[in-house]
């Protein structure tokens, strides 16, 4: 679309996140795990991360949309449509997203989840691009990803309980004619390794499944790792291929953080630099779905993303799914 001469796309006008208030320390997992302090950081590059204490997880994708709205400088009344991408739902029905449309006030809206697993946020922010450039919503979408995984954790799993964290991100997206936004996506799927991360034995549940932990959420790492290596020097191709870039014209990398320590081995090993990329599961964790916005969030916030600057986002989910998408800030 061309409108007074220039492309109009869609890109971010504001970013919020939330955490839980409870820190928890490497110390704290440990003596849960009966592993010692320093294997945790030494196998994921985690020293700490936040747990959910009396907040839910909707209350966290609310605190993360009231800070983007604001960041945002619209009214509640211009957001036309809110997507809530998360795994962990305070209920099953209704949906998490017309609950966070009540608490924010804002009427009328299309509201609606998304469950991508950790790649959410990416889904997320292309189902809301596509609401806006096909004119199905008026102008603003609100993108809320929350996860609160420490809820379905067992504590006695090494490849989980040391790893998640709880947060959420948010973004405000709308019309942008100044030639900045989002550039391109790409997705893709694999559903024959559906089975190396779930959320629980098929419904319903029974008395036996609780009692042996079988409704506890589950991940073979070494398996996931092998997707993320594999495909991540893939996504980084594609990228600098089809946008005609050089790594060093990508400012930033913002990798959901599956394992801060795996994210740090993949993209140096693509080629990029320290610098390029945004790192904070070493002191969340694995946010799941929320990893991204939270990253972007941060980014934003420490003065590091500026207007004008090319953001690569990476992420990775159960499914397995994985994509990337491009924009310029």
């Amino acid at each position: 679309m061309v409108l007074a001469g220039r492309v109009e796309s869609v890109g971010f006008l504001g970013t919020g996140s939330s955490l839980p208030r409870r820190r928890v320390s490497n110390a704290d997992v440990a003596d849960v795990l009966n592993v010692q302090e320093n294997w945790i950081e030494a196998r994921t590059g985690v020293r700490e991360r936040r747990f959910v204490a009396g907040e839910s997880n909707t209350d966290l994708a609310v605190g993360a949309a009231a800070m983007a709205i604001e960041e945002a400088g619209v009214a509640a009344a211009a957001i036309d449509a809110v997507i809530v991408a998360t795994s962990t739902p305070d209920r099953f029905i209704p949906p998490t997203a017309p609950m966070v449309q009540a608490r924010l006030g804002v009427r009328g809206a299309v509201s609606f989840d998304v469950n991508a697993a950790c790649a959410g946020f990416l889904y997320s922010i292309e189902i809301a691009r596509s609401l806006i450039l096909s004119r199905t919503i008026r102008g603003h979408a609100l993108v809320i990803d929350s996860d609160a995984y420490s809820r379905v954790l067992d504590p006695a799993d090494r490849q989980t309980y040391a790893i998640f964290g709880d947060g959420a991100g948010a973004a405000v997206l709308g019309f942008s004619t100044s030639g900045r936004g989002i550039l391109g996506s790409r997705f893709k799927t694999d559903g024959d390794l559906a089975e190396i991360a779930v959320g629980g034995p098929r419904l319903p549940l029974s008395h036996e499944q609780i009692d042996s932990g079988e409704h506890y959420a589950k991940m073979v790492g070494h398996k996931v790792a092998s997707v993320v290596r594999a495909e991540f020097p893939v996504m980084v191709r594609e990228v600098i291929e089809e946008h005609d870039l050089t790594l060093d014209e990508i400012d930033h990398v913002v990798c959901h953080q599956a394992n801060p320590r795996l994210v740090q081995e993949c993209a140096l090993s693509a080629g990029f630099s320290p610098k390029q990329l945004v790192v904070i599961g070493d002191r969340l964790g694995n946010t799941a779905a929320a990893s991204v916005p939270i990253g972007l969030n941060t980014a934003v916030r420490d003065g590091r993303i500026h207007s004008g600057d090319t953001v690569l986002m990476m992420s990775f989910g159960a499914g397995m799914t994985w994509g990337w998408s491009l924009v310029t800030w």
